[in-house]
């Protein structure tokens, strides 16, 4: 790792001192030990194979990029790109073997291909440009994410079982993203130890100019440098996507973020020069552990980033106290070095293990609790009608004597899988699910299936994988209320805008849906543009601000949810309710009060206290071996000012 790199240059003096400078040098493993210990301690479910395994699956894509990551931050760059750069390749691949019929061999290497690509153009900005890394970096964050979006037309696109067996086991208990990530990271290994590239990386990292001053062609070192960085991102991206049987144009969103924080974490410099694979590794493993270990002891999503973000900054104030103390950054070791650096990893496998053997008697004995226990993965907290489904889940689960462990998705599909993952192995009574993607959930709820856990969606269902129960509403019968409140408000003649949800998601589509089959019956109502809000009160106001300069003439709004309806209605002012009439969907506290207030004339109804409360009812009944429904419908319901008084959600 990076923190191998660094050498004392006083000599230790004495064992504590000796002690120290191992333990300085060794941040990063140091780190990942007490982790490692601390979790084994607190929870039971953390010392399994199957959730270790979990660990090394859900660090891979991470790694990964990271490794990619490295290659830019050891000469002194950033990337910001990368997660974008991932999402691109992966939907390159998806539609060029699913719609157009390319060989999938060849499909693989348009994929890799346009992670170089993408990489090449960042090195001609930052060399030949004179862009800083991080604004061209930042640029094409922007552009392959939007390229992405445009190639699916923000629709999920299948993925060639071929190249999903990459999200496979092999012999039916070694996942396979492990061993990309391990292929991977010795592939960066060797780049960054064994060849010309990855010595001048070091040089440039060190100081540039005195690398173009010892003729190290800089420039086409950066493209280089940059074009591997691409390469890495495509291999991530395919694997990812492969987790998930589709290429999801929103997917690994933020995800640089996490590999940055990887390699920092891992011990490198962000002013370049020093950094090895073997600590990025350490440091995605760091995060992975972290996610992991939180999730099982039931820790709010909103802390899990708290904690990792004091855990970058702990990081980068080790470096610092690492660096006062008396070492010294070195790129490349002796024999003597690498001997040292194998006794140091041999020891801390040998602590590691026997610590954790003698943590492991904390559970070994203790009796099986008689407590139901379940899981509920919500594809988002950050929207309030995901809040009621918790909401109505916790009462019921706190009725009937269940122990119910909430975790957010974020909505991002592949830390849903993540969860579900974690759920499995913690060997749960029942799991519900609120998935992000259908699609995507598929996988991580077969898992499920075969470890013989009653699983119950919720609002959404799951595509390619059997569930025990759907407790939902219609969201395409929803969406075609939704039309026709609007259309017989304007009299069955009009123009509207619609907002619509966060590309990707099976809400946004279906709902979509549901618009487009309820204007049907109302050849009158022209529509006179649709753009996605995401969901998101903010941008629901500055979507409809913008649309507003095109549109002035507007008569009506449906908007996908509550929360963009409210953001329409802040930019409407005093039109909205009077000369343009909105509607929107959920029927949430803020979008009921609006209805009563008259600014927003209508909502279509979900009633989602109801969902998370019949959610929680059914998983019991399976877990209890009772029958259970199959499909569960609560019905959606138009609440205007007429009828909002009596509505109780």
């Amino acid at each position: 790792m990076a923190a191998d790199t660094l050498k004392s240059t006083t000599g230790a003096g004495g064992a504590p001192g000796g002690l120290r400078r191992l333990l300085l040098d060794n941040g990063a493993l140091t780190a990942l030990i007490v982790l490692v210990v601390a979790l084994s301690a607190l929870s039971g479910d953390f010392l399994t194979a199957d959730n270790l395994l979990n660990v090394g699956v859900q660090a891979a894509v991470t790694a990964i990029l990271a490794f990619g990551v490295t290659f830019v931050i050891v000469s002194a760059g950033i990337d910001l790109s990368v997660g974008s750069v991932a999402a691109l390749s992966a939907t390159v691949l998806a539609w060029s073997a699913t719609q157009h019929g390319v060989p999938v061999a060849l499909a693989v290497v348009l994929a890799v291909a346009t992670g170089i690509a993408a990489g090449l153009v960042n090195g001609f900005l930052i060399a030949y440009g004179k862009l800083p890394p991080f604004i061209a970096t930042l640029a094409m964050l922007s552009v392959a994410r939007g390229l992405s979006l445009v190639i699916s037309g923000g629709i999920p696109i299948p993925f060639p079982d071929s190249v999903s067996h990459l999200g496979d086991t092999l012999g039916d208990w070694l996942p396979v993203p492990v061993l990309v990530m391990v292929v991977m990271g010795l592939i960066a290994a060797l780049v960054l130890g064994r060849t010309y590239i990855g010595r001048s990386m070091y040089a440039i990292g060190g100081n540039e100019e005195a690398a173009r001053l010892s003729g190290l062609r800089v420039k086409k070192q950066k493209l280089a440098i940059y074009a591997l960085s691409g390469v890495f991102a495509a291999v991530a991206g395919i694997v990812l996507a492969s987790r998930l049987s589709s290429a999801q144009p929103q997917a690994a969103d933020g995800y640089e973020l996490d590999a940055i924080a990887a390699v920092v974490i891992g011990g490198a410099s962000l002013a370049g020069g020093t950094g090895k694979a073997s600590g990025t590794l350490i440091g995605a493993l760091i995060l992975a552990v972290l996610r992991n270990g939180l999730n099982l002891l039931n820790v709010s999503a909103f802390w899990q980033q708290v904690v990792i973000g004091v855990v970058i900054a702990l990081a980068v104030l080790l470096d610092t106290a690492r660096r006062k103390a008396g070492a010294t950054a070195v790129t490349t070791g002796g024999g003597g070095d690498k001997r040292k650096q194998a006794t140091t990893y041999a020891l801390a496998a040998v602590v590691t293990v026997a610590i954790v053997g003698a943590t492991s008697f904390l559970h070994g004995g203790s009796a099986s609790s008689t407590t139901p226990r379940m899981g509920l993965s919500l594809s988002t907290l950050n929207n309030p009608f995901f809040v009621q489904i918790r909401a109505g889940a916790q009462a019921e689960a706190k009725k009937l004597g269940v122990d119910l462990t909430v975790t957010d998705a974020q909505n991002d599909a592949s830390q849903q899988a993540n969860q579900l993952q974690n759920f499995t192995s913690s060997n749960l009574g029942a799991i519900i699910v609120n998935p992000v993607d259908s699609d995507a959930a598929g996988n991580a709820v077969k898992a499920a299936d075969k470890a013989r856990i009653p699983v119950v969606a919720v609002d959404r269902g799951v595509n390619k994988a059997s569930v025990d129960a759907l407790v939902a509403s219609d969201n395409v019968a929803g969406g075609e209320l939704a039309a026709k409140a609007i259309a017989e408000k304007l009299g069955g003649r009009g123009r509207i805008v619609i907002l619509q949800g966060q590309a990707g998601t099976s809400a946004a589509r279906e709902r979509a849906q549901g618009f487009a089959a309820g204007l049907k019956a109302y050849p009158g109502i022209q529509v006179l543009a649709q753009q996605p809000a995401d969901f998101d009160r903010t941008k629901g106001l500055d979507v409809m601000s913008n649309l507003l300069q095109a549109h002035p003439d507007v008569q009506g709004v449906i908007a996908a949810n509550d929360e963009m309806a409210l953001g329409a209605v802040k930019a409407l002012g005093s039109k909205a309710g009077s000369s343009v009439q909105v509607v929107g969907f959920d029927g949430t506290p803020d979008g009921l009060t609006a209805v009563e207030d008259g600014t927003l004339y209508a909502s279509v109804a979900q009633q989602p206290t109801q969902l998370g409360r019949i959610a929680v009812d059914n998983a019991l009944k399976a877990v209890q071996g009772k029958k259970v429904e199959p499909t569960v419908k609560v019905p959606v319901k138009v609440v205007t000012k007429e009828n909002v008084a009596g509505f109780t959600g």
